[in-house]
């Protein structure tokens, strides 16, 4: 720690947040961000696909701001063969493609090629509790299930914390069974704001009011859709040929009255039925039950196979190209990966100097100044590293004034001025953002004093 002493200086204008936590802050207006991960599990089912990833396009073609992850880190929490993880990533930045996720519109990325998410679990683990981690319903079913249980399935919901808040996301589209997951996010974004200022942004959840996370199982109508199903004609796959997709259609469980009716309490078949239709076609269960009066469910059938096969034809036969290009998949992938990680890093900074494991260093220091084209950059190598600081000066003409202040083993206090041209004023700032300093002041460069303890 270290006291600071301007003698002389005419004002300070602005200082960071860990030097001004006596003033009072209003709180930030956050911009709406979502962010929404899925698991690289291979190939996805309707359920998936009507209940998830079409909202996502949809979000993403309502210009809202959309950050996608394929979350295989995640994945991991359970032994996983390498090559199949391997193919499962592609397979899914494929479907996602395919499906309508559009790179120009959204940020798509591969979890593990961003390991700021890593490094944030962490740190966030470190503040939560084993009880409040044991209490969270996936864990208990998952973990019954095992007899031995590992340790990532245990902290999986601090990672998925870690995920939401390194973007600060304001929204995460989520289905009902993930709510407590998200409850855990926002009692960490509260907690870190409690203790170290505020940081991050109430992350609330989109839940949609329709009956998209509801599609159920073609062979049991009272469960959820699921690929583990025992029974393979249970689920349609987005990879399935059209005439699978017919014969799971025509071997669904209905019931023995031949009128089409959206009664989903009573005729839970039919309505799955209906509920898949009109999720595809845009049309809703009472203009499809108009539509197709007259008919029994049995020629129904026919129909909901038929829009069916439309609607899902094209997504296999992009899939299937995209595949056939393993190369630009990992080109976009990469791509994903480098946007995601200019965000994840501006976060990560400003929480390890929240916490306090940043230091100042000198390469970073001098990094910035070659970074902002200073006219001159000369730092004396005797200074410690750990005590670097980047103050600006409003007093040159034309030009901003950047000071490394820090302390010389031998001789003191010292501070060298370089002038930065006004035309990187924005550089000078964003750089600012995303570096490691201590203090930020404006105030003139002739007067700048510093005292450590």
């Amino acid at each position: 720690m270290y006291r600071r002493s301007l003698c002389c200086a005419p004002k300070i204008l602005h200082l960071t947040k860990r030097h001004a936590s006596s003033q009072a802050e209003s709180p930030p207006s956050w911009p709406r961000k979502i962010f929404s991960g899925v698991q690289p599990t291979g190939a996805l089912h309707i359920g998936n696909y009507l209940g998830a990833i079409k909202r996502w396009v949809d979000l993403q073609d309502a210009g809202e701001d959309v950050t996608y992850c394929i979350v295989d880190l995640h994945s991991i929490t359970l032994p996983q063969d390498p090559q199949v993880l391997r193919q499962n990533s592609l397979q899914m930045a494929a479907t996602l493609l395919a499906c309508g996720i559009d790179p120009s519109k959204a940020t798509l990325f591969l979890q593990s090629g961003v390991p700021q998410h890593a490094e944030l679990s962490w740190i966030l683990g470190c503040m939560t509790t084993m009880a409040r981690l044991t209490h969270l319903p996936q864990y208990k079913e998952k973990s019954g299930k095992l007899k031995e249980v590992p340790l990532g399935l245990y902290i999986y919901p601090v990672l998925q914390a870690a995920d939401i808040m390194l973007y600060k996301a304001t929204h995460v589209p989520v289905g009902e069974d993930q709510i407590q997951h998200l409850q855990m996010a926002q009692s960490l974004a509260r907690a870190f704001n409690n203790r170290f200022g505020v940081t991050f942004p109430s992350c609330n959840p989109i839940i949609s009011d329709d009956t998209s996370c509801r599609v159920k199982s073609l062979r049991d109508p009272t469960k959820k859709m699921s690929k583990s199903d025992p029974d393979p004609k249970a689920c349609i796959m987005l990879t399935d040929a059209p005439k699978a997709i017919t014969e799971k259609i025509k071997k669904s469980v209905t019931d023995f009255t031949s009128e089409v009716t959206f009664e989903p309490e009573t005729r839970p078949g039919v309505a799955n039925l209906i509920t898949i239709h009109s999720l595809v076609s845009g049309c809703t269960p009472q203009q499809i039950c108009d539509a197709t009066r007259g008919l029994n469910t049995g020629q129904y059938k026919q129909h909901v196979a038929d829009a069916l096969v439309a609607h899902l034809n094209p997504i296999r036969e992009n899939i299937e190209r995209y595949m056939a290009d393993p190369e630009y998949l990992a080109g976009i992938i990469e791509d994903g990966c480098e946007r995601a990680k200019v965000i994840a890093e501006k976060t990560l900074v400003e929480v390890k100097d929240k916490v306090g494991m940043n230091g100042f260093s000198l390469a970073r220091t001098q990094r910035l100044l070659n970074e902002m084209k200073v006219q001159k950059h000369a730092i004396e190598k005797q200074c410690m590293d750990e005590f670097n600081l980047v103050v600006l000066s409003e007093s040159l003409p034309n030009n901003i004034g950047v000071a490394n202040v820090y302390q010389s083993r031998e001789r003191g206090v010292k501070a060298t001025l370089h002038a930065v041209n006004v035309n990187y004023i924005h550089a000078v700032e964003s750089c600012l953002h995303s570096s490691l300093t201590a203090l930020v002041c404006v105030c003139d460069p002739n007067v700048i004093r510093q005292t450590f303890r």
